[in-house]
């Protein structure tokens, strides 16, 4: 068996040459370069996250600072505005992608959306979250640090050949450091990307994930401590539980759990409050900084400094009423930020509001119990809210836990956190931010869902395992022998069961150009060390590396063994295999048809008939036919030309002539335009005619096909034929199998092709078709042959319709109630009346033919169903005797698969 399929593309190995070594040299060290990578992204990430908390902090200050010397609600408001309405400036004139939270624009590079990833994005992002966040409003730096890591990441990771995979986990590694040096938690930037991002725990994305979130801790802990974090170890140090407690966790988590999905629902309706508003992003960030100022200038001085705000409920150290305004006035504040599409992140002001409600259910449990002081409720309290509105509620256990490094706190956190989760996620399921790009018309598709093919296959699935290969010590004159014998245009080299190259048409044909003789060794022109892949590699890295350097074939190794070959018509047929439910297998399946020729019409029908056409002497026949139930149905005749190709040929490279089925389809074109029915015409490729039909009635929606049948056929095992049987089968539509009588495919093939015409709906050279032999069998489909009569004896004159039913000789009492519904069916559409007789017999075939031969019918028509009649003739009986011994014409029809 061959290993390359036919008409693949060839390359030019010496323009490639040093691609080649360079992805050799890759695909030999992938870990070194991942961890080189990881620390990389680590490093980049943590300068970026110091340097917008030391710019924060500082414009903070400042801001404060002035607060205190000139009049509140002056300056807070002003320094909303204008930070606001420059941050939004820079966002609008140099980075659209880089406003809001960071993290929803992130999962869309995760989920291959187009949006853009790059140090400018990452540059734009710092600066916008520095002017907002510094003038007041009240977001977290986390979101911008998990958009520049990633946006980091991604710019990198074009500075190496890497798959699209490879660059997926990249960027979530990214945005991982970003999270991890925001809060100095490197398990927590970890556990983000695997709950958040990926849904992947392989040994290479977490391996990935854990340096690069190490790296970036480990640099803003070295540079600049604790402070990112919220400083919390020494006020959680006396924390303890009791049994007691459970009670109170578990209201708190039921609180977060309620208001956790109010909040989300806030959130996208500040979106689509700010959407309808249709403000430029300045004016519409600078808006909600000057709300947000307004507000913290009528609140009380103490609210007006988060941090210290922060500190107070983490240390017990204010009152009920204080809490419960902190809560209510920085939700407001959020919802308005986060709404204007404010650079900044969510986790911070959640942390802050878990803080503030686990702070209200730890006075009301110190009032009832006395067990247990309100910080460590606080403290619950912020995994539970984050893990209700974020709905990750592994990495707000982690993140907390982190950042006070109380493992007393661990037990209580989990409850309140479990239950929160649970009850938000009952109420209304869904990432947060999955539906924050919902609300912007942004749907996210599922990676192994929509990539399903792509997404489960590996090299080892879709590979060639016999490989036709040739030595290295061979001659040139032996390898050109090689290739003049065989349709492959490349072969891989081996030597000793190892590969060692690969050769092309294109490198014997440098034979004259480096003056090279043919008794000189083939590995003188070879590509050495070429590009390989492993048995377990993914597909979407094999399509990686086949676009990435135009290649045809790709060998697949294990070590330097040779196991099996790649080529691009495998990919194709290992996809249409696994879509292919048939018996459940995969297995050599012909290529996609092709189409090189297509004509439209206006689509006016309520449905489509297809035609295939083929045969010029009987395509005049079929297309009559065809044009009459069109016409009755109000259908579109969508027509079909089947160039068969050699199998070892792929369909979209195989050069043909389509002279005689463009002349068949200008045929059926001029037929619909005297009949005023709508015709589209096409011309397919194809290595099998069944698989092109099949695909037609799936591609365009095909209600009814009607076919040319021979009447018998030479394949054994088969009824109607391998094509005939294979689309009864599998077509869901409504199938009409045509076996033109002798006479009138003596007529059509004598007739020229100008004398069959149709002037006002009327055939000049219509169809002998007069008298209509029509066996109803009480099959369920039979009454879909009854319903095409009128459209078809409208093809004739003076029509002469008989409808009969065989009864055994054994039933005395027959029951004709259904020839008798049948007739007054008919009745009511023919323009001359039909006539049913009830026979006797105990062969229905003889019956039929007898009574056809008697009456010298024109045609029969056979209704067939998969439990009924075609079940029999699937067994060689009614339709293979009557054809075969009847010289009239015979119409098979199979209604519609449910």
């Amino acid at each position: 068996m061959g290993a390359f399929g036919g008409g693949m593309r060839s390359f030019n190995p010496i323009r490639l040459l040093r691609s080649l070594k360079q992805q050799h040299s890759i695909n030999r060290h992938p870990k070194g370069l991942a961890i080189f990578e990881a620390c990389l992204i680590g490093l980049v990430s943590a300068i970026a996250v110091i340097s917008l908390k030391v710019g924060v902090d500082w414009l903070s200050h400042w801001r404060l600072g002035m607060a205190a010397i000139a009049p509140p609600w002056l300056v807070l408001p002003g320094f909303g505005l204008i930070g606001g309405a420059l941050s939004g400036w820079l966002i609008e004139w140099l980075a659209p992608a880089a406003q809001g939270s960071g993290v929803p624009q992130v999962k869309m590079a995760m989920a291959s959306l187009p949006t853009p990833l790059n140090f400018r994005i990452a540059l734009v992002k710092l600066l916008s979250s520095f002017l907002a966040l510094g003038s007041g409003l009240p977001l977290g730096r986390e979101g911008p640090t998990i958009q520049v890591g990633a946006a980091i990441a991604c710019h990198l990771s074009h500075w190496f050949p890497t798959s699209p995979n490879h660059r997926r986990q990249l960027i979530a590694a990214g945005a991982g450091a970003g999270l991890s040096a925001s809060f100095n938690t490197p398990i927590a930037g970890v556990l983000f990307v695997v709950e958040e991002l990926l849904q992947d725990v392989s040994g290479f994305t977490l391996g990935t994930a854990i340096l690069a979130s190490f790296v970036g801790s480990v640099i803003s802990l070295l540079l600049v401590g604790n402070s990112l974090a919220f400083n919390l170890t020494d006020a959680v140090a006396r924390s303890h539980f009791s049994l007691k407690e459970i009670p109170f966790y578990l209201l708190l988590g039921g609180l977060a759990g309620l208001i956790g999905p109010l909040f989300d629902e806030g959130i996208l309706l500040s979106l689509k409050i700010n959407q309808r508003l249709k403000l430029g992003i300045p004016l519409r960030i600078g808006l909600a900084g000057l709300i947000c100022g307004v507000g913290l200038a009528l609140l009380p001085a103490t609210f007006r400094n988060s941090a210290e705000l922060r500190d107070l409920l983490t240390s017990s150290g204010t009152d009920w009423q204080t809490a419960a305004i902190t809560f209510c006035a920085y939700s407001l504040f959020t919802l308005v930020a986060s709404g204007s599409g404010t650079p900044g992140g969510l986790f911070v002001p959640l942390l802050f509001l878990g803080a503030a409600l686990g702070y209200l259910v730890g006075i009301f449990e110190f009032n009832t119990l006395g067990v247990e002081t309100p910080t460590t409720y606080a403290m619950a309290g912020m995994g539970a809210f984050l893990s209700a509105v974020s709905r990750i509620p592994i990495t707000a256990i982690v993140l907390v836990f982190e950042m006070t490094a109380d493992f007393d706190l661990v037990l209580p956190l989990m409850i309140a956190t479990a239950s929160a989760y649970l009850i938000a996620e009952k109420i209304s399921g869904g990432s947060l931010y999955e539906r924050m790009l919902a609300a912007s018309g942004i749907h996210l598709k599922k990676e192994l869902d929509t990539g399903g093919v792509l997404g489960k296959l590996t090299a080892a699935d879709i590979m060639q395992r016999r490989v036709e290969t040739l030595s290295s010590q061979i001659s040139l004159n032996e390898a050109i022998q090689a290739f003049s014998r065989s349709h492959h245009r490349g072969f891989p080299v081996v030597d000793q069961g190892k590969l060692v190259g690969i050769v092309t048409q294109t490198d014997l044909a440098t034979m004259q150009e480096q003056h090279l003789r043919g008794d000189e060794p083939l590995h003188r022109v070879m590509t050495p060390r070429p590009v390989t892949v492993s048995p377990d590699s993914p597909l979407t890295q094999v399509l990686y590396l086949l676009n990435q350097f135009k290649l045809s074939r790709l060998p697949v190794t294990e070590g330097k063994k040779l196991v099996g070959i790649i080529t691009r018509a495998d990919i194709i047929r290992a996809e249409s295999d696994e879509l292919s439910d048939e018996n459940g297998q995969l297995g050599p399946q012909p290529e996609p048809s092709y189409l090189v020729y297509q004509t439209r019409a206006p689509a006016s029908g309520q449905g489509r008939l297809l035609v295939p056409l083929s045969n010029p002497q009987t395509a005049d026949a079929l297309l009559q036919m065809a044009a009459a139930i069109a016409r009755d149905l109000n259908y579109e005749l969508e027509c079909l030309s089947v160039i068969i190709v050699p199998r070892n040929r792929a369909p979209d490279e195989a050069i043909v002539r389509t002279t005689t089925s463009r002349r068949l389809l200008r045929q059926a074109e001029s037929l619909g335009r005297q009949w005023k029915i709508p015709v589209h015409t096409q011309i397919r490729l194809a290595h099998d005619v069944a698989q092109a039909i099949l695909e037609t009635i799936k591609e365009r929606h095909i209600d009814l096909i009607l076919m040319g049948w021979k009447g018998n056929t030479a394949t054994p095992g088969r009824i109607f034929g391998s094509a005939m049987d294979t689309i009864i089968r599998q077509a869901s539509c409504e199938v009409v199998l045509v076996k033109l009588g002798e006479m009138e495919r003596q007529t059509h093939a004598q007739t020229p092709k100008s004398s069959s015409k149709v002037a006002h709906g009327t055939i000049q050279n219509p169809l002998l078709l007069d008298r209509w032999l029509i066996p109803i069998a009480g099959g369920p489909n039979a009454q879909e042959a009854v319903k095409l009569l009128p459209a078809l004896t409208t093809l004739s004159q003076t029509p002469e319709v008989r409808l009969c039913q065989i009864f055994q000789p054994s039933n005395e009492n027959p029951d004709t109630r259904v020839l008798e519904a049948d007739l007054q069916f008919l009745n009511r559409y023919l323009s001359h009346p039909a006539i049913a007789t009830p026979l006797c017999a105990a062969s229905v075939p003889d019956a039929i033919i007898h009574l056809a031969e008697q009456d010298q019918c024109d045609v029969i028509v056979l209704g067939a169903s998969r439990e009924g009649m075609l079940q029999q003739a699937m067994k060689g009986n009614i339709p293979e005797a009557i054809a075969s011994q009847c010289a009239c014409t015979v119409i098979l029809v199979r209604g519609a698969i449910n």
